[in-house]
């Protein structure tokens, strides 16, 4: 078991330096350094101080299922919402997105409809325009987005896409700090 990778790990998911780590735990740079490498062995007290720290028990930490990341969701764990009176209809490709950095979703908007406007937020937004043509409205700006480009932009001003044409827009939409 490469426990130093595992702590390492676990820091990093935290937003921790190894400098953050050890003012926390009372230890130091160095040996946080060293205990990652798999260079020193931590005391059982030491690491489950380190765990307490970290956000983690001793069994999340040792269980070997915990470790194996999901990478392929299929369509029968998208879930989705469809708002029939603004005329679109958002799927979540990835469940639990909402605790992930990336939220990635499939939007279509009917025909001279709208997806839902948005208050500013720091998150960025990428989007690829599978079918059809959006109206990305970004502060006081319109950007037009057809099939085959993308979009992508900071959410520093208030944003809605919207469906101005006649046929139906399909659109892979990602944010950041999820706000979808």
């Amino acid at each position: 078991m490469e426990i130093g990778k595992r702590i390492k790990n676990l820091r990093l998911s935290k937003n921790l330096t190894q400098e953050e780590l050890g003012e926390r735990t009372d230890l130091t740079k160095g040996y946080i350094s060293q205990l990652e490498r798999d260079l020193s062995s931590p005391s059982i007290e030491t690491l489950f101080a380190i765990l307490e720290v970290l956000g983690s028990t001793p069994k999340d930490f040792f269980d070997e299922e915990e470790h194996n990341q999901k990478v392929i969701y299929g369509e029968l764990e998208h879930t989705f919402f469809e708002d029939e009176e603004k005329g679109y209809r958002i799927k979540w490709l990835v469940p639990e997105s909402n605790e992930k950095e990336m939220e990635p979703v499939l939007l279509e908007i009917e025909a001279k409809s709208c997806f839902k406007s948005f208050e500013p937020s720091l998150s960025e937004t990428f989007g690829y325009c599978l079918k059809g043509e959006v109206t990305v409205m970004l502060g006081r700006n319109e950007y037009v987005a057809k099939t085959g480009e993308a979009i992508y932009f900071h959410a520093a001003d208030e944003h809605q896409i919207i469906n101005q044409s006649n046929e139906k827009a399909i659109l892979i939409l990602v944010a950041t700090d999820s706000y979808l």
